[in-house]
């Protein structure tokens, strides 16, 4: 007996080569020769992420370190190369050379001051910006949480956020005398902003059905505060403290120079008086490797509170 094949061919059955009268059940073959296409070209996607994965792997930190090292050095040289005498001959500038700066760098540590201005400096910062913190959070979490008063005191916070800190300088010295008080009080002022309207936008960016879960379940008003508003805007918050830190040590050098006599501030005005001004250049590099540590270290303790 001679065995046919039932599969009808599309070529001379109509009916076949029609999908729309053959109906779902019969074979078709664009559908198989898309299919056959897509199962060929599926393997060029994990290619792809393959490739991807490994440009980024050869960015690991040694390399980032390498590029960032690079970066000194050429700095380095051109700061060797503008005061060196070859772009001008100006003694001021030539007295601010690298190797000049190591040598007043040497002058500082041996009378005993940089490192005790340095640490008032510190003092201050951390002590003025504990007072923002403590001010900003629930100033911020109050306008967040109540959007009438926003809407009442929004365009006063934007009015005062505006006016430069160091214009209170000579309220500050009128109120609080000389001292520490008016340079923590100007370092407050610059960082009590930041603090206030970066938490202000945690909150509004908050999920607010975290709120009516925790209503339903009874929980009081310091309960919702404490338990829910808190933990969902810690990132918010730590992300305002770090960028008020780098406000606040902007405007702490300057709120030195005045009325004050202890302080990297301070002591940049006294090496220009003397007109030591290796001496200038060595208290700057300081003030900018302080800088450069303590928002290092914010990255890392944000970097670590954010991930718990």
């Amino acid at each position: 007996m001679t065995r046919t094949d039932s599969t009808p061919d599309p070529g001379t059955d109509p009916v076949a080569a029609d999908p729309m009268i053959a109906g779902p059940g019969a074979p078709d073959a664009g559908a198989s020769s898309a299919t056959a296409d897509r199962a060929g070209a599926e393997p060029a996607a994990p290619r792809a992420r393959r490739g991807r994965s490994g440009t980024s792997a050869g960015g690991g930190p040694a390399a980032r370190w390498g590029a960032g090292f690079v970066g000194l050095l050429l700095g380095l040289a051109v700061w060797a190369l503008l005061t060196s005498g070859l772009v001008t001959d100006d003694p001021v500038i030539g007295g601010m050379s690298p190797v000049e700066t190591w040598a007043g760098f040497g002058e500082l540590l041996d009378r005993g001051v940089l490192i005790s201005d340095a640490a008032v400096s510190l003092y201050r910062l951390v002590a003025g910006l504990a007072v923002a913190a403590l001010l900003g959070v629930p100033l911020g979490l109050w306008l967040g949480l109540r959007r009438r008063a926003e809407a009442v005191a929004g365009p006063l916070v934007q009015f005062l956020r505006m006016i430069s800190p160091l214009s209170w300088a000579p309220v500050a010295i009128a109120v609080f005398g000389i001292g520490n008080e008016p340079v923590i009080f100007l370092v407050a002022a610059a960082a009590i902003w930041p603090i206030m309207l970066s938490t202000s936008s945690g909150v509004h960016a908050m999920d607010p059905g975290y709120l009516d879960v925790a209503r339903t379940m009874g929980a009081s008003g310091s309960e919702r505060l404490t338990r829910v508003v808190i933990p969902a805007v810690r990132p918010a918050i730590l992300g305002g403290i770090r960028l008020a830190l780098g406000t606040a040590w902007i405007v702490l050098v300057p709120a030195e120079m005045l009325g004050v006599r202890s302080g990297l501030g301070y002591q940049i005005l006294n090496a220009r008086d003397q007109l030591a001004y290796d001496q200038v250049m060595a208290v700057i590099l300081v003030i900018g490797v302080l800088g450069f540590a303590l928002d290092s270290l914010s990255r890392l303790i944000l970097r670590e509170r954010t991930a718990r």
